[in-house]
């Protein structure tokens, strides 16, 4: 599978090459466009109860889409809901995964949740990370643009949880609060962090989907009303 980003970084989608009966997957109505001869199929991936966990705990799609090209070859186009930007990662091995981030990925790429622990459950993951495991690309979707970061062997850096995309395995993390104090927290409006340390690579959105999530709810008409 090859894939093309275009209309980034506000409108991003990716087209999806495929080969001669090359499969790909994909999130539940991430589909765009595809070409002639392209065919589908929807299904529940690892079972029933293992959908069930990716889908309530991991904030994944129950069902997930194979997409399998004819004999020619073919070219899926995905998008993801919010506007934002697209990124390809390579996974050798592993590569952890926020909720709603995964869009698409190569036929070999296993999806699974991750616990990540206590350490996570106060950020806006909700404690829980989508493993993908295997060797092939994911796509990622976010909420504005991508930045990559990488870190070197002990470097820091602090970030905000929901501006969070993907991490590499090999980064450790801690979640903990911002500031010093309620007052502070209440003043500064930053809630809990996550400090990463390297080596590896750390993939973020400039943007944060629950501060969307907040202005909607406090400016919809039906909000007011409640």
């Amino acid at each position: 599978m090859e894939v093309e980003i275009r209309d980034s970084p506000a409108f991003a989608v990716g087209r999806c090459t495929l080969g001669g009966g090359e499969a790909m997957k994909s999130e539940a109505g991430a589909m765009m466009a595809h070409s002639v001869g392209v065919e589908l199929e929807a299904h529940v991936q690892g079972g029933l109860m293992k959908g069930l966990k990716r889908s309530i705990l991991g904030g994944e799609s129950l069902f997930m889409t194979t997409w399998t090209a004819p004999g020619e070859g073919g070219w899926v186009d995905v998008a993801a809901n919010l506007p934002g930007d697209l990124a390809v990662l390579d996974v050798n091995g592993e590569m952890n995964v926020t909720k709603g981030a995964w869009l698409a990925s190569s036929s070999e790429i296993e999806l699974d949740t991750k616990w990540g622990g206590f350490k996570n459950v106060f950020g806006d993951e909700g404690g829980f990370l989508i493993r993908t495991s295997g060797s092939g690309k994911i796509v990622v979707a976010c909420y504005g643009a991508l930045e990559h970061i990488d870190l070197g062997a002990g470097e820091k850096i602090v970030l905000d949880s929901g501006h969070l995309v993907a991490f590499d395995p090999t980064v450790e993390f801690i979640t903990r609060k911002a500031t010093k104090g309620i007052m502070q927290t209440l003043k500064s409006g930053e809630g809990f962090v996550m400090e990463f340390t390297g080596p590896g690579r750390i993939i973020s959105q400039t943007r944060n989907p629950q501060g969307l999530v907040g202005w909607l709810t406090e400016v919809l008409p039906f909000s007011r009303e409640n």
